[in-house]
């Protein structure tokens, strides 16, 4: 059975609203989607591309204790229990404030270019080592994601690991605020949103807001390797904050010292002065290496035990939409599918190659790249879009498909062996890709959301259905 997350008055007084009614079951969590909604949880009708008041039916139809809803809701005769409050995405921004008032846990808070996620992932697996850890769900980094995720936040939870994002300058800052963190963690700052800044050094500033939010004597996680580090330094030291730094740069507090990457996963051995710590990251890609020595930091800087947490790191796999790696049953022989489609950038599309080109020539003898157009990049798109011919070529990547008008770019600059075929649409693109994927193929499917990118792993997994997740080395 869930445990209480919150007593009905101790909400009523955090959401500062009015109770009207009271829940019959206690409340056990609290959901802003009845598709996903368990019971006891309370629904929190947030206003978005849908109003969530049309559905407060459907949550109580679910199970849901309680909703959260505007003064002006009218209620029906299946209703249950309801807090009124003026606006329900500031009464939720205030149980999240409520919930970090009340905690002792020592919390984490992670931003950056790219690796925001698979870096909390990683964190939450290795405090999951040293007491009950409570992280942000899938991708919750925005307005109303971080506020959700501090309001679920167990009263006995001993660590707290919260994903902060943005899109444009100022986002970060009343997030941050809101969280309160003991570490913040910036993995990196790359090219993406430039559709909003006018430069990266620019997407820096951004990125050093989360500092801010620090508690006094809070501690700043920084990538050395970084051109824009300094930046970031000067940020942490202006918010009074302890700096401890990662990467393979010789001056990094924790640095990579033996790096062997495969196509199952890394074996790394980290330094930090004489200390050694080898572990082995169950993710494959160069950029997971890079993100274990950010969570080292991390671990160092909220006081955990670096050696009870690091094998941990050997958990570590893709979720699906960011790397999950499955074999497909086509006949003749297995497919490897790398499904990369939640999200694309520079940095990401580099290295999501860069992974791919780890998988043995003998295992899966030719490499396809399905690649959507990376939005948001502003005045310097077209030439980033072209940009990626090395990081195709250094990859080995026998042929591309892409579709896009800025793929566009990429393919015609490809030598005329590796065009496979481009498209306008993903979903254009489709027939084609099926049409040319033969037993043995690694396809590694990336791009932005707004590409729809998913479309081509639905259809690969249509055609050839999965045979199983691919798994990863023990030791």
């Amino acid at each position: 059975m869930a445990e209480v997350l919150w007593q009905w008055d101790e909400l009523v007084a955090a959401a500062q609203g009015r109770a009207e009614g009271a829940p019959a079951t206690p409340i056990t969590g609290l959901s802003i989607d009845t598709r996903s909604l368990a019971p006891g949880d309370v629904f929190v009708a947030l206003k978005d591309a849908r109003d969530g008041h049309e559905f407060v039916g459907a949550a109580f139809k679910a199970g849901a204790a309680a909703a959260l809803v505007s003064q002006a809701y009218a209620r029906s005769g299946a209703d249950g229990a309801l807090i009124r409050v003026a606006d329900p995405l500031r009464a939720l921004e205030a149980v999240g404030r409520a919930a970090r008032v009340r905690t002792d846990a020592r919390i984490v808070a992670v931003t950056g270019s790219v690796g925001k996620t698979s870096t909390k992932e990683a964190l939450r697996l290795c405090l999951s080592v040293m007491g009950p850890t409570h992280a942000s769900e899938k991708s919750y980094n925005n307005h109303w994601g971080v506020p959700l995720t501090l309001a679920r936040m167990p009263k006995d939870a001993k660590f707290a690991v919260l994903e902060i994002g943005m899109n444009h300058p100022g986002e970060i800052t009343p997030l941050a605020g809101m969280v309160r963190p003991h570490v913040a963690v910036i993995t990196t700052v790359e090219p993406v949103h430039l559709g909003q800044f006018a430069s990266v050094a620019d997407i820096a500033e951004a990125k050093a807001e989360i500092l801010q939010g620090l508690v006094p004597g809070g501690a700043a996680v920084l990538p050395r390797d970084n051109p824009h580090f300094a930046l970031l330094r000067d940020g942490a030291k202006a918010a009074g904050a302890r700096i401890v730094t990662f990467g393979y740069h010789e001056e990094a507090d924790f640095r990579a010292i033996q790096v062997d990457i495969g196509h199952r996963g890394s074996s790394v051995i980290a330094g930090h002065g004489s200390q050694r710590f080898p572990y082995r990251v169950g993710a494959p890609g160069e950029h997971y290496v890079k993100n274990s020595l950010a969570v080292l930091a991390a671990l160092s800087a909220v006081g955990a035990d670096i050696m009870r947490c690091a094998p941990a790191l050997l958990k570590l796999t893709p979720p699906a939409g960011r790397g999950a790696r499955v074999h497909l049953a086509a006949p003749g022989g297995p497919i490897l599918l790398i499904d990369e489609s939640y999200n694309a950038n520079p940095a990401s599309v580099r290295a999501a190659l860069a992974a791919m080109a780890t998988t043995p020539r003998e295992d899966h003898p030719r490499r396809i790249a399905v690649l959507g157009d990376m939005l948001e990049l502003g005045e310097a798109s077209a030439d980033l879009h072209r940009g990626l011919k090395e990081a195709v070529d250094a990859a080995g990547v026998d042929l591309v498909f892409a579709c896009g008008p800025m793929m566009r770019l990429l393919v015609d600059d490809l030598a005329p062996s590796k065009r496979g075929a481009w498209a306008a649409s993903s979903a254009e693109l489709t027939q084609a890709l099926l049409d040319a994927v033969h037993p043995g193929d690694v396809v590694m499917i990336k791009g932005s959301l707004g590409s729809r990118m998913a479309l081509l792993v639905a259809a690969m997994q249509g055609r050839f259905g999965s045979e199983r997740p691919q798994g990863r080395l023990g030791g």
